[in-house]
């Protein structure tokens, strides 16, 4: 699934192509995606002018005079400005035919991503309203999430994965923050002092900024907005290297699962 790097390399990539031009037309070729695609979408949208690009968590919001356009990605979903004129792709579900000679086309084989309306305070949509701290922002201290983790039994790194905590730390990320820190991922999140989790909130930001100067990370079939994969994946200290040995101790890489994902970390660094 695109996190806050994918989700954020997206924005980036589409704001000088997007921003500031108006909506031609909208093509929904497949409403049914997660939550169905609004039947008005095109009426609403239609001569309106693209304000501003925005990320919430794993969430973008393309900003109009009338309202909000929410897109999430969901698991396999790519958002990409080609030429208008380029055929469309099997699963190219929704196309927004920007004013000249391009068009914002969302790609999604699993049919697990969004693309819904807003009309009032974005921030207040039932998506979003919840969501925990932007990890970028000055509120994401070590010392707040302290404060949250306290009495906290639950793995800390199910912790920093939930989203009404911290948004936008996925699993690949979550695994490299920790070892960049030094603490286990089964630790309980309540069971660590304020002194560790100012390193580990360091570690989020330090790892999130090394991602996105990568592109992301393509697991499967994420892409940016120009079509270029992320390169986080190859750069990876623990991630995906199950008995490869550390580039700081030397001793293998262990895995464990979690929940349903893969934990990575190194048990001579971690504790």
């Amino acid at each position: 699934m695109p996190e806050l790097p994918e989700v954020e390399t997206t924005r980036r990539g589409l704001e000088p192509h997007v921003v500031g031009r108006r909506i031609r037309e909208v093509v929904v070729r497949e409403p049914r995606l997660r939550w169905p695609v609004p039947r008005d979408l095109g009426r609403k949208l239609r001569g309106e002018p693209v304000l501003a690009i925005r990320r919430r968590g794993k969430y973008l919001l393309f900003d109009y005079p009338k309202g909000h356009l929410l897109v999430h990605l969901g698991m396999s979903g790519q958002l990409t400005v080609v030429p208008a004129d380029r055929p469309a792709r099997a699963h190219d579900h929704v196309e927004l035919k920007l004013e000249g000679t391009e068009s914002l086309r969302l790609n999604d084989p699993r049919r697990f991503g969004a693309m819904l309306w807003i009309a009032g305070p974005a921030e207040r949509h039932v998506l979003l309203r919840n969501l925990g701290v932007e990890p970028f922002d000055d509120a994401f201290t070590g010392a707040a999430m302290h404060a949250l983790a306290r009495g906290r039994r639950v793995a800390v790194k199910h912790f920093i994965m939930n989203a009404n905590v911290v948004t936008g730390v996925g699993n690949i990320y979550a695994s490299e923050a920790l070892f960049r820190a030094g603490i286990h991922p089964l630790r309980p999140a309540g069971r660590i002092s304020l002194e560790r989790w100012n390193l580990l909130a360091e570690a989020i930001r330090a790892t999130l900024t090394r991602a996105l100067e990568a592109g992301g990370s393509t697991l499967r079939n994420y892409v940016s907005a120009s079509g270029e994969p992320g390169k986080f994946q190859d750069v990876t200290s623990v991630y995906a290297r199950e008995g490869e040995p550390c580039r700081v101790c030397k001793r293998p890489i262990r895995a464990i699962r979690q929940g349903q994902r893969a934990t990575y970390y190194c048990a001579g660094c971690q504790t």
